[in-house]
């Protein structure tokens, strides 16, 4: 097999554009030194980040253009469509993209964290039932940051450090929603990166598992977290890839 290397990605439109810079901003406002792997193929662009302190990852989907989004060169010729897999830098790919044009010049490959080595499977998901509506998904984050504000605030001065923040963080963010078991710091970190901000209470929101990880997707992107047991490396077969 020839071996293939791609230079730069096309994405659908300028929207498709701004909404995985935004994305990838939030993810730099959490690490600056932030690393996030590529998987393209099939007509999309999957980007996987890991924000500190939620042990979740968070996926943002693009389509890209056409057949020819991923472009590579080949024995000097430029094919498409391309596959593509590779660890980069968050903060220059944020830089690569041209919002104006959906264009990105792909930065140089980095060794990426030991995270980017295990991700979700490709196959297999199956639904969840029992998850609240986006409404109520962003009321029980509400509900639990007032929680952890009245538990910090009620400690006495002489425990009110961060070992004590942290046993009262772990006590909330491991809960999980409703019956369905998906611990409530992946809907934390589903809002935190953006993907509950405002939507209808219809929109297509649901959870589902697959072994030992659970998604939680949204039509703007996806949390998903490994719940316990086996699973092995995967990516971005069985996303789905959602217009915004």
């Amino acid at each position: 097999m020839t071996a293939t290397t791609v230079r730069a990605l096309r994405l659908a439109d300028t929207a498709e554009a701004a909404d995985l810079a935004a994305f990838l901003g939030r993810l730099i406002r959490y690490d600056r030194a932030a690393a996030v792997r590529l998987q393209a193929g099939g007509g999309a662009v999957a980007v996987f980040g890991r924000p500190p302190a939620f042990e979740v990852l968070a996926i943002r989907t693009a389509r890209l253009r056409d057949a020819g989004a991923a472009e590579g060169t080949v024995e000097g010729r430029v094919e498409g469509p391309v596959e593509l897999d590779v660890t980069v830098s968050a903060g220059e790919l944020l830089e690569a993209i041209d919002e104006l044009t959906g264009g990105i010049e792909l930065p140089a490959a980095v060794t990426g964290p030991p995270w980017t080595g295990v991700l979700p499977p490709r196959g297999g998901w199956q639904r969840v039932p029992g998850l609240p509506g986006p409404a109520g998904l962003r009321q029980a984050v509400a509900a639990a940051v007032t929680e952890f504000r009245t538990r910090d605030e009620a400690l006495p001065a002489a425990h009110r450090d961060r070992a004590e923040r942290d046993r009262i963080g772990r006590d909330i963010w491991s809960r999980t929603v409703g019956g369905t078991g998906l611990p409530l710091r992946a809907v934390h970190a589903a809002q935190s990166v953006g993907f509950l901000r405002p939507m209808p209470e219809d929109a297509p929101v649901a959870l589902l598992r697959a072994g030992a990880w659970m998604r939680l997707r949204t039509p703007y992107g996806s949390i998903a977290v490994r719940t316990g047991g086996t699973g092995g490396t995967g990516g971005i077969g069985g996303l789905s890839v959602t217009p915004t």
